[in-house]
């Protein structure tokens, strides 16, 4: 009895022990807060830089600070600032000597004055459906139709220059793409305006059209030196034809004509790019000249000064 009492005894104790245990009350759990930075983080110079560096990815950064993936030509710069100054472009170096002929043909049309009009390039004889390869190694930034190069792409190169190949009948590139020399780009054709299959191929600077005879021996297939002197020198070829960044309107393409008072009137396919090209101006200039913006629908019979 006093084993059964004494158990009894200690199985309320436990009890009492256990509900007081349960009464007890503990203060929320508040985990330590981080420390505060109280030294605000700024970025320095040499960041800066490398952060900028990693941002331009596109070839020729420096110079041209964007990648206009709509507009065909660059806006020229000013010849008349390069002075007496002379700068060297890398076209082979020590890393990268990679230059292929973009087609193998004959050239039918040289850069110059050719009959009417003053052509900034050099055509090359291929038959529609001939592979047309880069130059040398780029980044694609255009590929699309246009209504004066046609099928046309535009590769721009880590030294400044930019390749343009006109009138494919089908595109093998795309926008932003980074291609190598000899990576087939396109296949060639007669679209745009066109005379039969060829391939109009031209050497930019800064949007300034460059003598690709000056660059490319195109009976060799091969680069005439392994650099590029840019200065007055290399468009020496400006007064023969027009001056300039200037309108002197002396010739006219396409069967277009020019109005009393420097008045062009537009002609079905025209568009503000090819006006541009064709009267050695800017599309920037004949918006200004014209009241216009560069995305203004041309009307057939629409008058306007170039």
């Amino acid at each position: 009895m006093k084993k059964t009492f004494s158990a009894f005894l200690v199985f309320l104790l436990l009890l009492l022990a256990f509900a007081n245990a349960r009464a007890i009350t503990y203060p929320p759990f508040n985990p330590t807060p981080a420390p505060t930075d109280t030294v605000p983080y700024v970025i320095n110079d040499d960041e800066l830089t490398h952060l900028n560096d990693s941002l331009s990815t596109s070839p020729a950064y420096d110079l041209y600070s964007e990648f206009d993936t709509d507009v065909i030509h660059y806006t020229k710069f000013n010849i008349e600032s390069l002075k007496d100054s002379i700068k060297m472009l890398t076209l082979c170096g020590a890393n990268n000597c990679g230059y292929v002929h973009p087609f193998l043909g004959k050239v039918t049309c040289p850069f110059g004055r050719c009959k009417r009009y003053f052509h900034y390039g050099v055509d090359i004889d291929l038959e529609t459906g001939d592979p047309v390869v880069a130059a040398f190694d780029g980044k694609v930034r255009i590929a699309k139709k246009n209504s004066s190069y046609g099928n046309v792409v535009v590769i721009r190169h880590s030294n400044g220059l930019e390749t343009y190949y006109a009138h494919l009948s089908k595109l093998k590139v795309e926008v932003g793409q980074e291609v190598f020399a000899g990576d087939v780009i396109g296949l060639g054709g007669n679209t745009g305006y066109s005379r039969g299959s060829h391939l109009h191929f031209e050497v930019r600077y800064l949007g300034q059209p460059v003598n690709p005879m000056d660059v490319i021996s195109f009976t060799d297939y091969k680069l005439l030196s392994n650099t590029l002197e840019i200065s007055k020198k290399t468009f020496v070829y400006y007064p023969k034809g027009k001056k300039p960044a200037a309108n002197t309107n002396t010739y006219v393409s396409n069967g277009g004509k020019l109005l009393p008072g420097n008045v062009y009137v537009i002609k079905s396919g025209d568009s503000l790019s090819a006006i541009a090209r064709r009267y050695g101006t800017t599309i920037d200039v004949l918006c200004k000249k014209n009241g216009i913006k560069i995305n203004t629908v041309l009307r057939l019979g629409q008058k306007i000064k170039v």
